[in-house]
């Protein structure tokens, strides 16, 4: 650090060279990165002050370029813990011209001058590519963009090599000129990324209405306890959903009616042209599917109607087929999980719905489709076409293994092995013993022994692009999480930080070497609906009747 006057500037500067001695102290030891235990323990001061100190010990040349990227990326990746992006902008606006003010008074020349404001645009560089849409609708990091880059704009003249940042810097405004579309333009295109709030203080206000553009998964209940699982844009009507309702359960489009039963029991019939999804629908009522007579008065589906003669159509698909569409469904998801999500999901105690809702939405369609596997299989009465389904269901798991999806993988096996079907001796004694052994196979890497090491080590060895186990990576962070203290005596413990940071950015790493979704090399008409909108029981109590039912305990 170096010596300047009073103002502020004595004590920032003592903070860096106490952060700067514990930094070198921590970071000599050169961890391993995929290490996961407590090498050492850095503290770092929890104030803004703090905060300049490590953005100065970071980006004024104290370590090797390799130690201080990683570093910068563990604070841009978990900041969110201890400051708020409005403390984080403040911090970098006084950084700026402070490093000015101190090397006038120092009598430095003209290139370290240069240098130093190179390295805090630098930063702020790797925080909007790091953040993307992330931070978009963010008012506080719009301003603090357009007043940096006018102290680049004045500085350029005196500084020219400063030219190549101004550059980059009309670069990001121009990604944000875009981002700031007037509200209801319909040139505007969001992505399902939700605002990124601190975990400190929630300063923004929450977003009240979804956009046009966003998806959810849908419920539309059968019954009481069955639902299909609609992914659809919240612009989706009424009528549109009905059509893929009906397609799913094999009904007549006509003869059925969307309608909304509110928790007290209110009816409401949705109208063709209704928008079909809403927050205050999701948590005041839920969405039915009725059946119309002749006089269009509407009657409900009856559980005992599941399990009427119906066409087991996934037995006419192609596995390998249909696997990729399952993979290519999950690529969707995946790719629109932000690293911060993870962070927020950890840290945030007070609910997260609106800061994780890719992750949420990955997550939800994993058990999803282990609901789905189980239900496919207790909805056919047929022991014959029971016992092709679980040798199809082994096949598949198989193959999304083989296209290197986890998530699926996991939860196929983790379907085929509920209760309600494993204890259907008579499917299971037909089942050919090479698809025994396969499925033996495939449940060894789900086994939860010595912390999921047969799942760790087969991950491991496969090449990206990959899907990960998304539950037991979030399970990782949250135990890094719970066997550390996150501040001590108002210091940060930023070796915590860094090593939950290392574990989220293996999904840069998964989605490594990507060259687009792929398409199944025959199509199927039925494939993507089918795949899309699952059909599933949710209902632990009802599987276990429907279990019983087709194979009764003898």
């Amino acid at each position: 650090a170096r010596k300047v006057d009073d103002g502020g500037g004595g004590e920032r500067a003592r903070e860096a060279a106490g952060a700067a001695l514990v930094l070198r102290k921590v970071w000599s030891r050169s961890p391993a990165p995929e290490r996961r235990g407590r090498v050492g323990v850095l503290f770092l001061p929890r104030t803004v002050t703090g905060v300049t100190a490590l953005i100065n010990v970071l980006y004024l040349g104290l370590f090797l370029s390799s130690s201080a990227e990683t570093l910068l990326d563990d604070f841009l990746l978990t900041y969110t813990v201890f400051m708020t992006t409005d403390d984080l902008c403040q911090a970098l606006l006084r950084q700026y011209p402070f490093i000015e003010c101190c090397i006038h008074r120092g009598k430095e020349d003209d290139s370290d001058v240069s240098c130093r404001k190179r390295k805090v645009l630098h930063l702020v560089s790797q925080w909007t590519s790091l953040y993307k849409d992330w931070l978009h609708e963010d008012e506080h990091l719009k301003q603090f963009l357009k007043t940096i880059y006018r102290n680049v704009l004045d500085d350029v003249y005196e500084y020219p090599v400063l030219e190549k940042d101004l550059k980059e810097f009309q670069k990001i405004l121009g990604m944000h000129r875009r981002h700031t579309v007037d509200e209801y333009s319909p040139h505007r295109k969001n992505k399902t990324f939700f605002h990124q709030f601190s975990v400190k203080e929630n300063w923004l206000q929450q977003r009240g209405t979804m956009n046009e553009t966003e998806e959810i998964f849908c419920r539309v209940y059968i019954t009481e306890h069955s639902y299909v699982s609609v992914k659809a844009q919240v612009s989706t009507s009424a009528q549109e959903i009905l059509k893929i309702v009906a397609e799913k359960i094999q009904y007549p489009e006509e003869e059925l009616a969307l309608v909304t039963v509110s928790f007290s029991g209110e009816k409401h019939e949705l109208q063709p042209n209704d928008l079909a999804i809403s927050k205050s629908l999701e948590s005041s009522s839920r969405m039915f599917v009725y059946r119309k007579d002749l006089t269009d008065s509407l009657s409900p589906f009856s559980e005992n109607e599941e399990l009427q003669q119906r066409s087991v159509r996934i037995l006419g698909i192609n596995t390998w087929d249909l696997a990729l569409e399952l993979t290519n469904f999950d690529w969707s998801l995946f790719n629109a999980i932000h690293e911060q999500e993870l962070i927020y999901f950890t840290f945030s105690r007070q609910g997260s719905a609106e800061n994780t809702e890719n992750l949420s939405l990955l997550l939800q369609r994993c058990n999803e489709v282990q609901l789905w596997v189980a239900t496919e299989i207790l909805l056919c009465s047929q022991l014959c076409k029971r016992v092709q389904l679980v040798k199809k269901f082994i096949k598949i798991a198989a193959h999304c293994k083989a296209q290197r999806n986890l998530n699926s993988f996991f939860a196929i096996v983790m379907g085929l092995n509920t209760a309600s079907v494993s204890r259907l001796s008579q499917t299971w004694e037909k089942i050919p013993g090479k698809f025994k052994k396969l499925f033996t196979e495939l449940e060894s890497l789900t086994d939860p022994s010595l912390n999921h090491k047969a799942y760790r080590d087969a991950f491991k060895k496969m090449k990206s692009p990959k899907i990960p186990f998304m539950p037991l990576l979030l399970k990782d962070v949250t135990f890094i999480h719970e066997g550390n203290k996150t501040f001590l005596d108002n210091l940060v413990n930023f070796e915590k930080l860094h090593m939950i940071a290392d574990t989220v950015r293996s999904l840069r790493h998964c989605r490594n070497n990507q060259f687009g979704n792929e398409v199944p090399s025959k199509e199927h008409h039925e494939l993507k609906p089918y795949v899309h909108h699952l059909h599933v029981i949710d209902n632990q109590q009802a599987l276990f009747e429907l279990s019983h039912r087709i194979e009764p305990r003898v």
